[in-house]
Formats: structure tokens, C-alpha cells, sequence
């Protein structure tokens, strides 16, 4: 069917729409022609039959990929097809509508349904038609291939470029290009200091917390490059995040590796895309020895150990952790005799203490299955560290004085850094001097400016200078002479040390990892303790299976004893204020009280004070006197005059006699006759 036919007069009656779209900015500032013949489009509606006015020009995508699944222009364009508001849909070609077949055909379908017409430089279809359809199709899918033919061609060439180390990558901080676009050092000595000292700082503490932590703490900032704004390309100076020195770390950049491709982008649902690292073995090119580094590569591998055994993420086999703040001496260091997994840590609290608990969830853990064992951890840790502190002992002397000469290169170092910030600090103030100095003096608009520039610099000169006075004071402070003898008295006697109340529990688990691996615990009618040394060697220790919860709490025998000795005079309460007063407590570590004496007499199966009274022979008020007649209150009365023996037995007055060897004489209450008055004036 020819163009003109296709055209009839319930299209024109419709609008005619024409879409507009440059794939970048750069085309539609550079392409210019292209986007003149888009616009042109409009001439050959007009002369199809439709009025100027009621063509309607789309272009708010100019400079979009038509890849893209937010492209506002086109939504609007399929909207008003679907409203069946257009008679004809204008493009230069098939990939200016679109990039990707899925919304090409989607407009396809659309188009069908409201006999909407397609036109591009090669004609007028009507995808209504099968033969017409059958050629936009084969456009579409065409222009979808040849977008990616393209981008493979582009990424084909940057691979191979990267593969012979010559494609330029943004260099992390420390590195620049010299005027040979080889990868140097960067020449500023002070960034230089702070990297090294990251790596430094890194390797002595282990933990990424804790280098961040020495930055902080030592008021030190680390560099970076600005990436965008009027300052890009500009060093800045800014205090050392977590995030940064994951990246530093993580980076072979600093091992002296050329490396290209570690991470690739995703497309997820919703047109956003995702960033995710590829393991090394994926990597699109890797050139060790490429250029100058701050680490080794043999040193970069170890870091990377380092960090993962740091993860915090939880696994089957959990790595082993770094040290933290509680009293489990074995934390990320027992494995489980049983299954082979690594021991979790638990606590319990008894009083103002937390003791640990090493349970291992087994491999039925996904499966809702039972704990494979749980251990308590305070006799293991006690003998754990027995053993520490005689393995450490007699090299104690020589450790600590290589304590102290890494305490002081730490000192140096960091004194270093701070002063090359005063340098950096007097470079500012001469070259805002020099900036002043060479301006006109009758330009005050510029000179006020500059005055007032240079007056910032010396400021901070001065800001600076206190600091590094400041600092460096409480740096000789902290390695004087006084605290050089402390460590070394310390280092004669590393078993004080050990068991000193005052040693964080972070710095015992610190020096463990200097000598054990790990400890494998198995528990069975005793617990068996395998330990492994760093150097390979290894050695058991047997012992008993700690007390359970119950036993742990229960009294201690020797004052058992005690209460058993007591509760022949005393009753329970005075049993109580007895041992108060002698400072004894109960097996929970709280004060006697009646209660709790009942409870040790239940479970030690001890009788009371009554009961062994009874025992010896003394009756209660009911026995005696079924004995003798003689009524309850004559007793209490003869008790209150001494005339008989008898003893308290219970706080809550109850009272015990001795059988009398002769009744005392009383006089019996004589019984009124039944029926006589007792009444005053009675006849």
C-alpha cells in the first residue's frame, strides 16, 4: 500500500506526534545536524495533510539513551497513543524511539490497537498490517543489536587497553601521573606520612575501628581528592573515616598492582543499578609490579586475611573475630571438639559479674536442631591463662622493651605528621603573602580580598601551631622517663600484669593471639582443652566439668557446717544474724536471712531447731498436756513464772517443754451446774 493511501481522514483528524531524542548531551551540543533533521520531520507532516498546529513536537529527552526505561518524553508519547490521540508517530529512525525491543514493541502494540501510523525517513507503516509490522520488528531488533555491538566494540578496545596497563584509571590518593603518564608516588611528603602510617597503624592494631581510632585520637587527618565541583582534582584534608580506610585497604593500587575491572553494575528492577565487587579471579586485568607502592603485594595479601577474619558477617564456619571488650579470653578462638565449628559466646550474669559460655549451635543450626555442646568458660579461661602467662614469662623482659620502642616510633611518627601540617600551614601564609604583595595598591577591591585571605593563614598558622605544641607536650608526657620504668618493672613480673584487675580484657585476648591459634574444647565426663600454638606446637589440658548453674549458686559446704552447728541453740532467723555477723553470704553472694536458711536446711536435708528439740525429748503445749490435764493456759502461766522448763523453737513464738518430774500444784475451775442462774438478784 502506498504512503499517501495509508494516510486517511481518521488520522488526520488526530494529531500528529513527533519524537525528538539525542542520545547525550555532548550530541546535542556537538550533533546539531542530526537533531535539524529530527525537527524537520514536522515539514513532512504538514505536507501528509496535517495542520502546523496540531503537530506536537516531544523533545524532553534530549540527551537521554533511549536504553533507559525513565525516559519522561517517551511515557508521554505512548500515553497519548494509548488515549488514541495520535493519528501518526514521526522519528527519524527506529532507535531514536527506541533502544531496547521491549518498549519498541510495547509502542507496536499500542499502535495496532488505536490504528496509529509510524513514520520514518524510509516511509509510512501501519503496524496494523502484518508485513509492515514484520519490517518494524526486524528495525527494532536491528537497531537494538547494533546498540550493542557498539558498546562491546567501546568496551572490547578499553579491556585491551587495560590489559597492557596503558588505559588511565582514576588513581586512588597517594598516587599521580608524572609528565611521562607513568603512575608515581605522590611527591607531598605529608600524604605520603599519612599512608604509610595507615598501613602502619593497620598492621600493629588489626582492626579498622582501631586505626581510625588512633587517627582520631591523635588529631591527625588523612587525604583525599575532590572528584567534582569547582575544586576537582584538589587534594582536601579531612578526618579518617571507616569507610576510607576499608578502601585503602582493600585497594592492590597501594601493593603496586595495575588492576582494571573489580567491580561491575548491575540493572536492577526499576531502572536503578547496583555496584558489585567481582572476586580477584574475575578480575579484567592484573599487573603486579606496575609501578611504585606502599606495601608489598605479599603484604596486601595478609591485610585482606586480616579483614576477613575481622567480618562480622555470620557463617557456618565463623572466621575468628577481632578481640572486643568482654571477659571470654577464647572469644573467635574455641572450636568445638565435636563438630568442628566454631564456638559462639554467651553470657551469664551473676551479680556484677558477666561469666561466659562457649556453645557451639552445631550443623543441625538451619535445621532447628539441638545445641551441639555448651561450656562454661570461667575455669577454662583461668587455665588458659596459667598456661599463657608460664609460656610468656621468661621472654617478658625483651617484649617489653620492644613495646616501648614501638610506643616511641609510634610517637615520632605521628609528631612527624602533625609537623607537616605546620609546614603545609607556613606554605599557605607565603603564597597568600606573595598573592598580596604582587597586587596593585590602588586596587583596594582585590588587595582587601587578598589582606583579608592572608589574615585566614595566619590564623591557622597560629591554630596550628598550638596543636603540634599541644600534642607533642602530651606525646613526651606519655613516653617520659617515669613511664619507662613503670613498663620495665611491669616486664619483670608478667604474671602481675596478667592478672591485674586494671588490664582491659581486650588487651589479655590481644597478647593470647600473639602465641595461641585457636583451642579446641570437648566436654564429656571432664573437659579437654587442645591448645595450639602460633609456632605449630601443641598441648591438652584435662579438667573437671565446670559446676552447673545451680551448683555454682548452692552454699559452700565449710558453711553448711556452720548452720548445721547453729541450728542446735538458734532458730532460723538467729541463724541468720549469726552468720551475718561473722560475714558469711550465701552461694548467690547475698546476705543471710530466714529464708534462705529454711532453703539450705530443704536442700541439705538438715533438721530444724524444733525438730531436733523434739528429738532430744521436750514436748509441745498439745503433748504436755495430754500428759498431765493440765490446761493450756495454766502451762503458759506456769512458764511466765519459771515454774517449769521450756524454750522457744519457731520466731513465730511456739514454744517446747520438758516434761515436769512433779506437777505443780494449782486449782482446778469448778463447774457450774447446768440450769442454775448465775445472775445478781436471781431467787
Amino acid at each position: 500500500m502506498n504512503a499517501p493511501q495509508k494516510v486517511t481522514a481518521r488520522h488526520l483528524a488526530r494529531s500528529a506526534y513527533l519524537y525528538v531524542r539525542q542520545s547525550t548531551m555532548r550530541q546535542v551540543m556537538e550533533n546539531t545536524e542530526s537533531t535539524e533533521r529530527q525537527y524537520a520531520l514536522r515539514q513532512r507532516a504538514v505536507a501528509l495533510g496535517w495542520p502546523s498546529d496540531s503537530v506536537v513536537v516531544i523533545d524532553t529527552d534530549l540527551g537521554q539513551s533511549g536504553a533507559s526505561t525513565d525516559r519522561e518524553g517517551f511515557q508521554k508519547l505512548v500515553a497519548e497513543v494509548g488515549l488514541g490521540r495520535a493519528g501518526i508517530v514521526l522519528g527519524l529512525e527506529v532507535s531514536r524511539l527506541a533502544r531496547n525491543s521491549s518498549d519498541w514493541h510495547r509502542l507496536l502494540e499500542i499502535c495496532a490497537l488505536t490504528d496509529t501510523l509510524i513514520l520514518d525517513e524510509d516511509g509510512i507503516y501501519d503496524p496494523a498490517h502484518f508485513n509492515d509490522r514484520l519490517l518494524l520488528g526486524l528495525k527494532g531488533t536491528m537497531s537494538e543489536a547494533e546498540l550493542h555491538v557498539l558498546a562491546a566494540r567501546l568496551r572490547g578496545g578499553l579491556i585491551n587497553k587495560a590489559r597492557k596497563g596503558e588505559l588511565h584509571c582514576r588513581l586512588p590518593v597517594g598516587f599521580v601521573y608524572d609528565g611521562q603518564e607513568r603512575v608515581v608516588l605522590d611527591p607531598d611528603k605529608q600524604v605520603q606520612e599519612s599512608v604509610r602510617l595507615l598501613f602502619q597503624t593497620f598492621d600493629r592494631t588489626g582492626a579498622a575501628h582501631a586505626t581510625v581510632k588512633y587517627f582520631r585520637n591523635q588529631c591527625l587527618l588523612f587525604p583525599t581528592r575532590v572528584l567534582g565541583g569547582a575544586r576537582k582534582g584538589e587534594l582536601a584534608w579531612g578526618p579518617l573515616s571507616l569507610g576510607r580506610v576499608a578502601s585503602v585497604l582493600h585497594s592492590p593500587w597501594y601493593a603496586g598492582a595495575y588492576v582494571y575491572g573489580r567491580a561491575r553494575t548491575i540493572k536492577r528492577p526499576g531502572g536503578k543499578y547496583r555496584r558489585e565487587l567481582r572476586p580477584p579471579s574475575e578480575w579484567l586485568a592484573l599487573i603486579r609490579d606496575a609501578h611504585p607502592g606502599y606495601i608489598s603485594w605479599d603484604d596486601y595479601a595478609r591485610n585482606e586475611q586480616r579483614l576477613q577474619a575481622s567480618s562480622k558477617a555470620l557463617h557456618f564456619n565463623r572466621s575468628q573475630t577481632p578481640p572486643r571488650e568482654g571477659p571470654a579470653l577464647l572469644q573467635g578462638r574455641a572450636v568445638c571438639g565435636l563438630c568442628g565449628s566454631r564456638m559462639h559466646v554467651r553470657y551469664s550474669s551473676r551479680g556484677e559479674k558477666n561469666e561466659p559460655i562457649y556453645v557451639c549451635l552445631g550443623r543441625g543450626r538451619g535445621f532447628a536442631g539441638p545445641l551441639c555442646q555448651t561450656i562454661l568458660g570461667a575455669t577454662i579461661d583461668t587455665a588458659i591463662g596459667e598456661l599463657l602467662v608460664e609460656a610468656v614469662s621468661p621472654m617478658a623482659l625483651e617484649l617489653t622493651l620492644e613495646v616501648q620502642k614501638e610506643i616511641q616510633c609510634r610517637a615520632d611518627e605521628a609528631d612527624r605528621l602533625r609537623h607537616r601540617k605546620v609546614e603545609r600551614a607556613e606554605y599557605e601564609v607565603d603564597l597568600a603573602r606573595q598573592r598580596y604583595m604582587h597586587v596593585a595598591p590602588s586596587n583596594r577591591l582585590v588587595a582587601d580580598s587578598l589582606e583579608a585571605d592572608w589574615n585566614a593563614k595566619l590564623r591557622a598558622l597560629s591554630e596550628a601551631r598550638e596543636e603540634y605544641d599541644r600534642e607533642r607536650a602530651a606525646d613526651r608526657l606519655a613516653v617520659d622517663d617515669e613511664a619507662r620504668r613503670r613498663i620495665l618493672a611491669l616486664a619483670t613480673d608478667f604474671p602481675a600484669v596478667w592478672r591485674d584487675p586494671a588490664t582491659p580484657d581486650r588487651e589479655r585476648k590481644r597478647m593470647l593471639a600473639l602465641l595461641i591459634e585457636d583451642v579446641t574444647l570437648t566436654k564429656r565426663r571432664e573437659v579437654t582443652a587442645a591448645v595450639r600454638f602460633r609456632a605449630g606446637a601443641t598441648t591438652t589440658l584435662t579438667l573437671p566439668r565446670p559446676l552447673t548453674a545451680q551448683q555454682l549458686r548452692a552454699t559452700r559446704p565449710e558453711v553448711r557446717a556452720q548452720i548445721d552447728t547453729l541450728l542446735d541453740e538458734y532458730t532460723d532467723a538467729q541463724v541468720a544474724r549469726v552468720l551475718n555477723e561473722r560475714g558469711l553470704q550465701t552461694g548467690a553472694g547475698d546476705p543471710f536471712d530466714a529464708v534462705s536458711v529454711q532453703w539450705v536446711r530443704f536442700s541439705a536435708k538438715l533438721p530444724s531447731l524444733k525438730a531436733r528439740l523434739l528429738a532430744a525429748g521436750m514436748l509441745t503445749t498439745r503433748q504436755l498436756t495430754e500428759k498431765t490435764g493440765v490446761p493450756r493456759t495454766t502451762i503458759s502461766r506456769w512458764r511466765t513464772q519459771g515454774l517449769i522448763k521450756s524454750r522457744m523453737c519457731a520466731e513465730s513464738g511456739e514454744w517446747l517443754y520438758w516434761l515436769p518430774e512433779q506437777i505443780p500444784p494449782y486449782r482446778r475451775r469448778q463447774q457450774q451446774p447446768v440450769g442454775r442462774s448465775t445472775a445478781r438478784g436471781a431467787i
